[in-house]
């Protein structure tokens, strides 16, 4: 009976060594979504600069990427740079989802950085971003010429992700 306390003690301290452990190979940026291969979520907006109306149908018929970036977002401000050389090769457009960000933050942002996207979405509530299963900016979806979500990557991009990821699934 005096042995159970020390045994029960050290297989719950392996036990939580293993788990601990084994979660450290795990990429933080691969969080499944349950919207990878369904159509992305219905949206009606207005366009950060233009204010007019953008849904998600104008998007329909092109494989593209959408971006959830915000002007407070420091990993935004990291990938930033990376979102400008693909907008510069021209292979694909960027659509950006400005999430819980002010108006008038974002477009000086913008106009300070340089300007990647096709048009930038407004989501000030978040609303748009709940829909996408978005955890918080940055978050990057591909997105194809049927409307359908084909991947999603959490956290910063940078070359790389265009090189193994992007370039792979437009050529697909």
């Amino acid at each position: 009976m005096n042995f159970r306390l020390p045994t029960l003690s050290i297989v719950l301290f392996l036990g939580i060594i293993y788990f601990l452990y084994t979660g450290l190979d795990k990429d933080p940026t691969l969080i499944p979504s349950p919207l990878i291969g369904k159509t992305v979520p219905d949206f009606k907006s207005t366009d950060l600069i233009s204010g007019e109306d953008i849904t998600n149908k104008e998007l329909l018929g092109k494989f593209y990427i959408l971006n959830v970036w915000a002007s407070w977002c420091y990993g935004c401000s990291l990938e930033h740079n990376h979102l400008m050389n693909i907008y510069k090769n021209n292979e694909i457009d960027i659509f950006g989802l400005n999430y819980k960000d002010e108006k008038n933050s974002a477009i000086n942002w913008l106009k300070e950085r340089g300007n990647p996207y096709k048009n930038v979405i407004v989501d000030v509530n978040g609303n748009i971003a709940i829909d996408y299963g978005v955890y918080g900016a940055p978050e990057t979806f591909i997105i194809n010429e049927d409307g359908v979500i084909i991947y999603k990557h959490v956290g910063p991009i940078d070359q790389s992700f265009y090189n193994k990821i992007i370039l792979p699934l437009m050529k697909k």
